[in-house]
């Protein structure tokens, strides 16, 4: 049995100042694996007054000097890839050949983008005007991340502040502690010196209202719900901190008749199950053409019933359990609301996969017939249910797509330069993805809307954690 009741702070493994734990749970077979401690608004206290003292010095040191730690930040994440994988496996669900080859490798990936794009930012620019601008870490960073994508976010947020000089305190999702107590003592082993770094696990009303209430915080960074993100944006206004977010979506996947629809269909049901569609991004309403869209249900439905369900310690391109009690409960009511909203059932529904009956495993669901009013086509239901509607013509695809409120991704699907490039200036999403191209780690992430607001990932991501300085000219 795991027992992490320890907190990162000033570089050192440090003793809650609160009580109160909460049991590790497996979701794929729903037993307990280890006691978390939860801390409270004094060991945030002790965090910033760490990260403020450490601010002073780190903030002053040189960018080749912090290239030097991210290298050795990265040949420490390259040797623990696998630890970090099954650490994934055991407390989200993720397949081990998916937690290895897309949880654990994006750490890496991102890793490598941000060196690359501090190596290439200028430290100082003159302008038209000839004054002279410069880039600074912004202070100490408040960072809060989700328990869906667990190591991907943390490096998005922990790696730009550590790359620009800023100072952090970071509180990861209390659902997936294994592997941000695994991050945190990575970044010991590189060297950082104390108090750069610190990480205090607790739950959001509790830790994170604390974070971004304090008046010791200069920025948060948050990813999680939409309602999540007003509390931040809400706690922060009396410090008037800068915040940034990455909230939910219901991103559309527009199928035009002229795509390769075999392989087009299949993908973008996979791309909406993969993660057991816990991802907030996931192409969860496919939005098809009228002229084929007896096609696209045939070849979803067939996608679907070819899609595996298993256990995640093992290998392969299955899915795996939701992660907890409460969201599965939460996505049978979804998908009891969709029969209830009289959407066709194509494949899936309530229940438990056959010989899964221990875990949360969700059945993989696709409704067709959907109308754009019904609860399924509006509400992130954030597990592996697919929503498909159908368009008549151009026009009307790119009003359906962009009749939410989110607008985080979207998805284009024809076999048409002309149209792809057209309708993706029309969709109202931080990103486009055509044809099955999926972005690049380096490339910005975020989203339009209640999607939030600010950029992650590579320059756009560096920038958030920075402040611009102008400076005059030197004249004696």
């Amino acid at each position: 049995m795991t027992k992490l009741d320890k907190f990162y702070i000033d570089g050192a493994w440090v003793s809650p100042a609160s009580d109160m734990t909460m049991p590790i749970m497996n979701p794929a077979t729903n037993t307990q694996i280890g006691t978390l401690s939860l801390g409270n608004a004094t060991d945030v206290d002790r965090a910033v007054a760490a990260a403020r003292r450490a601010f002073d010095t780190f903030s002053l040191t040189s960018k080749a000097e912090r290239l030097v730690l991210l290298r050795r930040l990265r040949e420490i994440t390259v040797a623990r890839m696998e630890e970090m994988a099954k650490a994934m496996s055991t407390e989200m669900g993720a397949p081990m050949t998916m937690a290895r080859d897309v949880q654990a490798d994006a750490g890496l990936g991102h890793l490598d983008a941000f060196i690359d794009a501090l190596e290439a930012q200028p430290e100082e620019e003159v302008l038209a005007s000839g004054d002279i601008l410069s880039r600074e870490a912004i202070g100490v960073c408040g960072l809060i991340t989700p328990w869906n994508w667990p190591v991907n976010q943390i490096a998005l947020k922990v790696i730009p502040a550590l790359a620009t000089g800023a100072t952090c305190i970071l509180k990861p999702s209390e659902h997936t502690p294994l592997s941000a107590q695994i991050y945190a003592e990575m970044v010991h082993e590189a060297g950082y010196p104390a108090g750069v770094f610190n990480m205090v696990q607790g739950d959001g009303p509790t830790v994170g209202s604390a974070m971004s209430r304090h008046p010791g915080i200069d920025m948060m960074s948050f990813t999680g719900s939409a309602r999540g993100g007003k509390a931040v944006s809400h706690e922060a206004t009396d410090t008037i901190k800068r915040v940034t977010l990455e909230l939910g979506g219901k991103s559309p996947n527009l199928v035009f008749a002229d795509a390769d629809l075999p392989a087009r269909v299949e993908e973008g049901v996979r791309a909406c199950f993969d993660n057991c569609g816990q991802s907030c991004d996931a192409p969860t309403r496919m939005l098809v053409e009228r002229s084929c869209y007896d096609e696209v249900l045939e070849l979803a439905t067939a996608a679907a019933a070819a899609q595996k369900v298993g256990d995640p310690a093992q290998e392969g391109d299955h899915i795996g359990p939701l992660f907890d009690e409460i969201q599965y409960h939460r996505v049978q009511e979804m998908i009891g609301v969709g029969i209830d909203e009289g959407a066709r059932l194509l494949i899936g529904g309530l229940g438990k996969p056959e010989g899964l009956e221990a875990g949360w495993y969700v059945k993989p669901t696709i409704f067709g017939d959907v109308s754009p009013d019904m609860r399924i086509s509006r509400e992130e239901i954030f597990g592996p249910v697919l929503v498909i509607t159908p368009f008549e013509d151009e026009a009307e695809a790119i009003r359906l797509a962009n009749d939410t409120e989110y607008g985080l991704a979207a998805f284009v699907q024809t076999g048409d330069e002309a149209r792809a490039r057209r309708v993706a200036r029309r969709l109202r999403a931080g990103s486009v993805n055509i044809n099955g191209q999926a972005a690049n780690y380096g490339s910005p992430f975020g989203g339009f809307k209640q999607s939030g607001n600010g950029r992650e990932g590579g320059i756009h991501g560096l920038e958030d954690y920075q402040e611009i300085k102008l400076r005059t000219p030197f004249v004696a």
